[in-house]
């Protein structure tokens, strides 16, 4: 203890350990380790004190490192800076556009829409003023062009994303809003434009307009490639005339045009000549006294594609495009519906198939979305079946055509389910609370009307340019 500086206790253990453990210390390798700690510490406080050798290890280590690990970049860093638009943000979603009579105008999504059977009682479309009523529904995308065309003959550009977004109850916003449209202007037509800027694609594909007095007019789309936000005139409208359909053709469609009083003509797109932007057009139809067009239609593929007629009354039928003859351009054409107070004048005229649904909507703002492939062909010369079942003051204000969306097959109650198991009440429920509500809301009437003991149905004469 004096000579080493112990403790007793330190001093006890010692002593109590065996021979070969005092030998197990080895002492030189102690005193080895000593020294190199010892050397270890100058060298880290030299590394301290000495600010080049604290750089040159740094140096040294990066090299390293470099050595080691470096290699090529694998990714490139460019300036982007004017690249990102907000039409890069926006999900390119389908959707459906409706116009008010007034001029409100929306976008909302297409899954809002659920099909149902022929004849129903549809369910509540829009929120609006008494006076007002849907006039126009259109298919789109969020990326689309949507070009409107108004009664003066006028053009205007829009992006469809910039309409503004609304539920199937929105009013949606007025048209004056977001286009520079005059107050006696209405927009009375609109295309769907993929895009703008393809040279072949707008050079290719033709914009034929047709008139209330059955003018037609066929121009280029480039003419119309470079929006102007005050627009530009699309054709030139006579007085007491006015234009009521626009549609983009390919060279080769053919054309049909039908009238209120059920009579359509059909004639190949190759008979009008192209025209200038402003030019009036040539006659496309012989009309009799009082009677104006209600729609034009262009056919690509007469075998592919059925002819769809509405009357005012909900009534309705798809026929053959071939049961229609092809005429001369500026004829009276043939029946397309036979017109009686049953079934009421025409009001739209469609081309269709079996992927197609179409969607009604009447001035009280009632809608139904119905499958084509539910509607047989009829002749050409018949009423058609009804459509819709709507109330006396009331009459069918739009029918617009929309991609085809097959809804989930739904399960009965008892059916064994993909995993082989019975299935159970919740299994029958429709997945979409949209479904759920709409089947509600709709129960709902069915029963009031049940109380109230209403029944729940079930010459070619071209005209100066």
């Amino acid at each position: 203890m004096a000579n080493f500086k112990l403790s007793e206790i330190q001093s006890k253990a010692i002593l109590d350990m065996r021979l070969r453990a005092l030998t197990g210390l080895e002492r030189d390798k102690l005193k080895d380790e000593y020294a190199e700690l010892m050397k270890l510490i100058t060298y880290l406080q030299s590394i301290l004190d000495d600010e080049t050798l604290r750089m040159k290890i740094i140096k040294d280590e990066l090299l390293e490192m470099k050595e080691k690990y470096g290699d090529e970049r694998r990714t490139n860093i460019i300036y982007a800076g004017n690249e990102m638009s907000m039409e890069d943000l926006i999900p390119n979603d389908d959707v459906v556009i409706t116009i008010s009579h007034l001029g409100y105008v929306k976008r909302t999504l297409l899954s809002e829409y659920r099909t149902q059977n022929r004849g129903g009682r549809g369910s509540r479309g829009v929120s609006k003023r008494d006076e007002d009523f849907v006039e126009h529904v259109l298919m789109a995308t969020n990326h689309n062009y949507l070009l409107f065309f108004t009664n003066q003959g006028k053009c205007y550009w829009l992006k469809v994303w910039e309409i503004p977004e609304g539920d199937k109850t929105s009013k949606g916003r007025a048209i004056q809003n977001l286009i520079n449209i005059s107050s006696e202007e209405k927009v009375m037509a609109y295309l769907n434009v993929r895009t703008l800027s393809d040279e072949e694609y707008i050079k290719n594909t033709n914009v034929v307009m047709c008139t209330e007095q059955g003018t037609i007019k066929k121009t280029t789309l480039e003419a119309y490639s470079r929006p102007r936000a005050n627009g530009v005139n699309a054709i030139n409208v006579r007085e007491g005339d006015m234009l009521v359909e626009a549609r983009l053709t390919n060279g080769t469609c053919e054309m049909i045009i039908a009238s209120r009083e059920g009579k359509a003509i059909r004639f190949n797109e190759s008979s009008v000549r192209p025209m200038g932007r402003t030019a009036t057009g040539v006659r496309a139809i012989r009309l009799a006294e009082g009677d104006t067009v209600i729609g034009m239609i262009a056919i690509e593929d007469p075998k592919l594609t059925n002819a769809l007629v509405v009357s005012e009354n909900g009534l309705g039928k798809r026929s053959e495009v071939e049961d229609y003859r092809i005429t001369n351009r500026g004829g009276k054409g043939v029946m397309a519906m036979n017109v009686t107070d049953k079934t009421g004048k025409l009001v739209a005229i469609k081309e269709v198939d079996d992927t197609n649904d179409i969607m009604i909507m009447t001035k009280k703002g009632i809608t139904i979305r119905l499958s084509v492939k539910d509607l047989r062909v009829l002749g050409r010369v018949t009423q058609g079946v009804r459509l819709i079942n709507i109330d006396d003051k009331d009459a069918i204000a739009s029918v617009a055509k929309i991609n085809y969306v097959e809804e989930p097959e739904e399960l009965t109650e008892g059916e064994l389910g993909e995993d082989g198991t019975p299935v159970t009440p919740i299994d029958v429920m429709p997945t979409n609370i949209d479904n759920i509500v709409d089947r509600a809301m709709q129960d709902a009437e069915d029963q009031a009307n049940e109380e109230k003991g209403e029944d729940t149905p079930t010459d070619n004469d071209d005209t100066k340019e």
